[in-house]
Parts: C-alpha cells; sequence; structure tokens
C-alpha cells in the first residue's frame, strides 16, 4: 500500500469516526466564511458604485436623448461662466457608452443590444465648495435639454457610513464564528488523535515519524476547512447573482452599482484559502497535545 493510499484511507476513516463533529466544523466554517466573503462582495459592489465620486464630483446632469448640440453648448456655456462651479467633465456617447460596457461586462447580450447613441450623454460636475451642490443642481434641473440632474453628496456619505457599520458588524459576527470553527477542528482533531492513541504508540515504537503520523490528521482538518469553504464560495456566488437582480432595471444613482463574475472568483478563492489555513491551523493545534509539533 502506497504512503498515499494509506493517508488517504485513515483521513476517511477518522473523519467517519467523528462524523458529528466533522458535520458541525464544515458548517461553522461555511457560515462563518459566507459571512466574510458575503460582507467583501457587498463591499465591492459599493466601491464599484461610489467610484465615479471619489474624484470628488459632486453631481452629474444628463442630457436628454437624442439633445441638439446648441442645448450642449448651453449647458456647457453656462458651467463655464458658473463661479460656483470648480471643473466639469463632457462625457459623449462614446464615453458613456464604454461605462455601460464596464459596468455590464458581465451581461454580453446586452451590451450587443446596445449602441453609443442609446445611451443619453451627461456632465460631471464638481463644485467649488460641497454645499453648492445643490444650488448647481436646481439651477440646471429646468435647464433646455436636461433630462435629470443625480448629485450624490448625501446620498454616498449614507451609504459609505452604513456599508462601514454592517461590515465592522459582520467581519466581527465572521471573526467569532471562525474561532468557534478553529475550536470545533481542535477538538475533533484531539479526539480522533485520542481514539487512536494507543495505535500512534505501536506506529512510534515500531520507528514512524511524527510526520508520519501526523499528515492524516492534518488531512482532517484540512478537509473541513476546504469543504466548509467550499459552501462558502457557492454561497457568496449565489449572493453575487441576488445582488445582481436586485440592481437590475435600478435607475439613477443605484445605475452604477454591480458586481462581477470576476469579483465574486477571487472573493471566493480568499475565502477557500481562509478555510484551509482555518482547517490546518486547527489540526496542529490538536495534534500538539499527543505530538511534538
Amino acid at each position: 500500500m502506497s504512503r498515499l493510499t494509506y493517508f488517504v484511507r485513515e483521513t476517511l476513516i477518522s473523519l467517519r469516526r467523528n462524523l458529528l463533529m466533522t458535520i458541525a466544523g464544515i458548517i461553522t466554517v461555511a457560515v462563518s466564511l459566507f459571512l466574510f466573503g458575503g460582507i467583501l462582495l457587498v463591499s465591492r459592489t459599493v466601491d464599484h458604485g461610489t467610484a465615479r465620486w471619489s474624484h470628488g464630483v459632486e453631481l452629474e446632469i444628463f442630457m436628454k436623448n437624442p439633445v441638439p448640440d446648441t442645448q450642449i453648448t448651453d449647458v456647457t456655456t453656462a458651467l463655464k461662466n458658473s463661479n460656483t462651479v470648480k471643473s466639469y467633465k463632457f462625457l459623449n456617447h462614446e464615453d458613456a457608452y464604454k461605462e455601460f460596457k464596464k459596468i455590464f461586462r458581465d451581461q454580453p447580450a446586452l451590451i450587443e443590444s446596445t449602441s453609443p447613441t442609446d445611451l443619453p450623454e451627461s456632465f460631471r460636475v464638481v463644485p467649488t465648495k460641497a454645499e453648492y451642490t445643490a444650488d448647481i443642481a436646481n439651477q440646471f434641473h429646468d435647464f433646455t435639454g436636461v433630462d435629470q440632474v443625480i448629485t450624490a453628496q448625501e446620498q454616498v456619505k449614507r451609504i459609505l457610513t452604513a456599508t462601514r457599520v454592517i461590515r465592522w458588524a459582520f467581519f466581527a459576527m465572521a471573526g467569532v464564528l471562525l474561532a468557534s470553527s478553529l475550536f470545533l477542528i481542535v477538538n475533533t482533531i484531539r479526539l480522533a488523535t485520542y481514539a487512536r492513541r494507543r495505535e500512534i504508540e505501536v506506529m512510534k515504537l515500531v520507528g514512524a515519524s511524527n510526520w508520519f503520523v501526523r499528515v492524516p490528521f492534518m488531512a482532517e482538518g484540512l478537509v473541513q476547512g476546504a469543504v466548509g469553504a467550499g459552501f462558502a464560495f457557492g454561497f457568496v456566488f449565489i449572493l453575487k447573482i441576488v445582488i445582481t437582480n436586485l440592481l437590475d432595471n435600478k435607475h439613477n444613482l443605484l445605475q452604477a452599482f454591480y458586481v462581477t463574475n470576476a469579483d465574486a472568483i477571487w472573493i471566493g478563492m480568499f475565502v477557500v484559502l481562509i478555510g484551509a489555513a482555518i482547517g490546518t491551523m486547527g489540526s496542529m493545534i490538536g495534534l500538539r497535545r499527543f505530538l511534538d509539533v
């Protein structure tokens, strides 16, 4: 029998002997890592949504579609002559289409069915002072050719504040649950080593090294952490789909909020690595009582 076959067989036997503890450990790891990965996904969604406002942009003026060039010129002139406007940027159809493709990168069918001329042109405006935002919005709201003016000053602040509070609350809960899962894995490994203490003593008497004895138990902890993290990965991807569906067909400020498959995948992979690390760490701690690690 090869060493690999022996290690696999012993790991499966140990998992089966402590089935209830194993299941409890896997569930705890899955829940804790789902909370951790979920809040990372929500944070990523907020990061995407507030990216356009992160460089000082306080409002965006959307023009009607189509709109005559003369009306765009009128708005440009008014912005240029305003003492309360620090700077502005005009986004034509092509610029809007580039952002549209970025936001909906996971929906190629929608991108293919949309042309640049389907998207409105707009102005992104930075006031000289934040308190001028509402005045500028009121000034351009009734301008000829203007469809709507979106301000983000208070909305973004509320979103970021709420997200920050939720993020730390979820991280705290995830931390407690991760500690609980580590404790469960440690106890599972200790039970497994205790149940096989006579066998371990015999193996060491006939010359088995500590690492040879450790590997099946370390693999047991690794399996618990990785399987729990695998479930968490799946839950994170389901959450990505839920968030995308909730944000679909939203207008105004929520149009900018999105999350991609790539975001869900890298967060999921990060979660799996944490789960594997928790499992390995738990098994190492659990073995210290019976072996010199």
